[in-house]
């Protein structure tokens, strides 16, 4: 028995030096309460994730376990090299604007579409490498964060309800409201309120309580064919080495690039900087400990992601379901990580998923996403006509580059025509002109 107490205690004698829990004033219980804490608020993403990147043409399974692998290698990193309570995992948002936009409207294959990923992966690295992340998101102003923020929430949301048959398209109308007696619309929406109630009551498993529900409810009506529980990783030789990272560099795909980076550089900065504040770990200028490391590791996890055949990773805002039960350090990350490599074995799973048991939490994270609308300054006309337009044309253009793209033109034609030049900085002025040079010598031809 002294043996394997002694054991025990070395062990966390160990962790207590790695992650300095005493320092952070955790202990390894709390570290892995929290760590379960936040696998269990975003673990839904090995379902959305496959289901979203398959609609593009890749092998669902194959999908759910890149998923898995490269939200374990990442969360594992995050904690040992920066020892923060952040879990990373492929971005909802990015998936969206891979499979219907770039690949369903564009009509580029999902080989070269990866490519355009994985370059913007790369830019986002370049630009931590280069110390320009920060003077970015810094002269980059709160409207048009917002603009993107909340456009991207409304075309996710737009999607979920797609995907549940809510909407439909009708050539007079552009769209309607679906046939309510479906089983399609009457479990997507009951996914959506599942989610919004539970979250409600402070559940932080939410999503994946709905997504089990909806697709159990479908399982007894005969929409959903039972596959199994457990069984070995399935190959995922089909995804990973065919991103067709040459064929992505091509000048009509810079615009999707710089949009894939753009959208990656607001989500993960913007999530490191608020799980951080929660858990006290970040200044007043929403700088934090080891702040390097962590945007290294989440930059490197982006372009391993898109190598092997995920859409972008970045920092999850789950992580602050764990942060709010006490983590406080990278063990937590590590406990997540851990457990997405065990959830690696549950692939038959992700293929009963159906499209409407995942539209619920699309539709949800458009709800979170727009909530962001509230900052921006109404009743200046020079901030809300660019934020607006920014957030209306994404989902109406069916495409998240040219909402920025109208947005940070809309921005700088308003300061100009109100005399109000003097707010727009370089940053914007660069970015602009390089919408304007696509507009005029991509998009015209």
């Amino acid at each position: 028995m002294s043996t394997i107490n002694s054991g025990s205690g070395n062990r966390q004698g160990l962790l207590q030096r790695v992650f300095k829990l005493e320092e952070h004033g955790t202990t390894v219980r709390t570290e892995m309460v929290a760590g379960l804490t936040t696998f269990l608020t975003m673990v839904y993403i090995v379902f959305v994730n496959p289901q979203i990147l398959s609609k593009a043409g890749m092998d669902i399974e194959a999908v759910f376990v890149t998923t898995c692998l490269i939200a374990a290698v990442g969360s594992i990193l995050m904690g040992l090299l920066a020892n923060l309570p952040i879990a990373v995992a492929p971005a909802m948002g990015l998936n969206a604007l891979f499979a219907f936009v770039v690949v369903g409207a564009m009509g580029i294959s999902w080989q070269v579409a990866m490519g355009a990923i994985f370059w913007g992966a790369i830019g986002l690295l370049l630009l931590t490498l280069f110390r320009i992340r920060y003077w970015m998101i810094a002269n980059i102003p709160l409207s048009l964060r917002v603009g993107i923020t909340s456009g991207i929430g409304l075309f996710i949301a737009m999607m979920g309800l797609k995907n549940a048959d809510i909407i439909v398209p009708n050539p007079d109308t552009i769209v309607s409201i679906g046939n309510f007696a479906s089983h399609n619309v009457l479990l997507g929406t009951l996914g959506f309120f599942t989610i919004a109630i539970l979250a409600a009551r402070n559940f932080h498993a939410a999503v994946l309580i709905s997504i089990v529900v909806t697709t159990g409810i479908g399982l007894m009506m005969g929409d959903v064919k039972y596959r199994g529980i457990f069984d070995f990783p399935p190959s995922i030789m089909s995804v990973v080495g065919n991103v067709d990272v040459k064929g992505a560099l091509d000048i009509t795909l810079a615009g999707v690039i710089f949009s894939f980076m753009l959208v990656n550089l607001f989500d993960s900065s913007g999530t490191l900087i608020g799980v951080t504040d929660k858990a006290g770990l970040a200044d007043r200028d929403g700088k934090f400990p080891r702040m390097k490391q962590a945007l290294y590791v989440d930059s490197i996890s982006s372009v391993v992601g898109s190598y092997i055949g995920t859409s972008s990773v970045t920092a999850y805002v789950e992580s602050s379901s764990g942060v709010s039960v006490g983590g406080r350090t990278g063990l937590t990350a590590v406990v997540v990580g851990i457990l997405f490599l065990l959830v690696i074995f549950f692939s038959p799973l992700a293929g009963m998923v159906p499209a409407y048991a995942t539209a619920g939490a699309l539709v949800y994270v458009g709800v979170l996403m727009t909530s962001s609308l509230t900052r921006v300054k109404w009743n200046d006309l020079t901030e809300s006509v660019p934020a607006f337009i920014t957030a209306v044309m994404m989902p109406f253009s069916f495409s998240i580059t040219e909402g920025i793209a109208l947005g940070f033109v809309a921005y700088c034609v308003m300061k100009l025509g109100t005399g109000k030049w003097r707010d727009i900085s370089l940053c914007v002025v660069v970015v602009t002109l390089l919408f304007i040079l696509k507009m005029v010598f991509v998009d015209a031809h």
